[in-house]
C-alpha cells in the first residue's frame, strides 16, 4: 500500500511505507550571428556596472569580441552551451555548438578580417540567468558597416555563464525573452532517468513542451513489474518570482508545487503538497548535479501534517539513448 509518507519535491511525489519496503522516489529533477564582427566590446553602460555579478558578464562579452576579431571560431563556439543556439536576422536557427562553428567558419572563409564592436545597452540578472541587451557594429576589409539590435541568454553553469542563445534583430525593438530561454538553466534535465532502490523503480522523462515555454515530465513507479504510481509534471518560469516553478499531479490525486533557486550547492526546490485525504505537507530538497549524468537529491525539513519525517539523499541516473537512436 502507499502510506501518507511522501517526500515532497514539487516534482514526483511518492514514497512507500517503510513497513513494507525500502523508500524510493523521483526527483524533481527536472546565439554572434555570421555578421558580428570590430574592436573590443565597449564597457556596459554605468546602470548594468552598478548591478552585482555583472562583472563576468561584461568580461565574456569583450572575450567574444576579441575571439570574433581573431576569428578564433572554436573559442566562440565553446562560449555557447552545448545546446546552445544563435538565431540571425532572418529567423534562421543554428542550434549546437557544432552547426555554430560551422557557420562561423563559412562567414570567416567569406568575409576576412572583418571586425566586431559591441555596445551593451542593459545586462539583467534573473536567478541563474543573465539577459544581455545591445548592439553590435561590424567592420569588413572594403570599409563598410553594419549593425544589429541583439538579446543574449546566458546560463550559470559550473563551468562559468554560457550563452544559452544570442539573436539578432534588423530592427530596434527586440522582442521579450521567452520563458523558455529563461528556462535554459534546466535544460540537463531533458531525457530519461532513473533511480532504483531495495524494493521500487522510478522512471523519469523530461521533454520540452511542444511551444518550448515549458519542461514536462512524466514519472513512473513501479513495484514487482507492477506500476504503483504516476505523475505528471510542468515546470516553468514565474515572472513575479523571477523563478522556476513546478506543478505534479500524481495518478491518485495528490498534487504539488515547488520554487526552484539556483545556488551554490545546487537548486534548492521549497516544495508544498496535498494528498488525496487532504493532509499536507512541504520540504526542502536540493538537487546537487554529479558527473556522468547523475545527480543528487537530498530532503530536509520534511514535515507530513505536524509530524516531522527523516532526512533522505538520492542519486538518480541518466538513462543511455536506445542503440539505433
Amino acid at each position: 500500500m502507499l502510506c501518507r509518507m511522501r517526500w515532497f519535491l514539487g516534482v514526483a511525489v511518492l514514497a512507500h511505507c517503510n513497513a513494507m519496503f525500502s523508500a524510493t522516489a523521483s526527483a524533481q529533477s527536472a546565439p554572434a550571428t555570421a555578421q558580428a564582427a570590430r574592436a573590443t566590446a565597449q564597457a556596459a553602460p554605468a546602470t548594468a556596472q552598478e548591478v552585482p555579478g555583472t562583472a563576468e558578464i561584461q568580461k565574456i562579452t569583450l572575450n567574444l569580441a576579441n575571439a570574433f576579431n581573431g576569428a578564433k571560431v572554436d573559442d566562440l563556439a565553446a562560449m555557447f552551451l552545448a545546446d546552445g543556439e544563435l538565431v540571425d536576422e532572418q529567423g534562421t536557427v543554428y542550434k549546437g555548438q557544432d552547426a555554430i562553428k560551422d557557420l562561423l567558419k563559412n562567414f570567416f572563409a567569406k568575409f576576412p578580417g572583418t571586425q566586431m564592436e559591441i555596445v551593451v545597452d542593459s545586462i539583467r540578472l534573473v536567478g541563474p540567468v543573465a539577459i544581455q541587451e545591445g548592439t553590435r557594429v561590424t567592420s569588413s576589409k572594403d570599409g563598410s558597416n553594419a549593425s544589429v539590435r541583439f538579446v543574449s541568454v546566458l546560463s550559470k553553469t559550473d563551468k562559468g555563464w554560457k550563452i544559452a542563445s544570442l539573436s539578432d534583430f534588423a530592427d530596434e525593438s527586440a522582442p521579450e525573452v521567452s520563458p523558455g530561454e529563461l528556462l535554459q538553466p534546466l535544460g540537463w534535465l531533458i531525457g530519461d532517468w532513473i533511480n532504483e532502490g531495495a524494493d521500487a523503480r522510478v522512471k523519469i522523462s523530461y521533454k520540452w513542451s511542444e511551444d518550448n515555454n515549458f519542461i514536462v515530465g512524466d514519472i513512473v513507479v513501479n513495484r514487482n513489474d507492477q506500476s504503483v504510481m504516476k505523475s505528471s509534471q510542468r515546470i516553468g518560469w514565474d515572472p513575479r518570482l523571477g523563478k522556476p516553478r513546478s506543478w505534479t499531479f500524481d495518478s491518485d490525486g495528490g498534487f504539488a508545487e515547488a520554487t526552484w533557486t539556483d545556488t551554490e550547492a545546487g537548486w534548492v526546490l521549497q516544495s508544498t503538497a496535498v494528498m488525496p485525504d487532504g493532509l499536507t505537507g512541504s520540504a526542502n530538497v536540493t538537487i546537487t548535479i554529479g558527473e556522468n549524468g547523475r545527480y543528487v537529491m537530498s530532503g530536509t525539513n520534511r514535515l507530513v501534517g505536524n509530524s516531522q519525517e527523516p532526512d533522505y539523499e538520492i542519486t538518480v541516473v541518466k538513462k543511455p539513448p536506445a542503440v539505433g537512436k
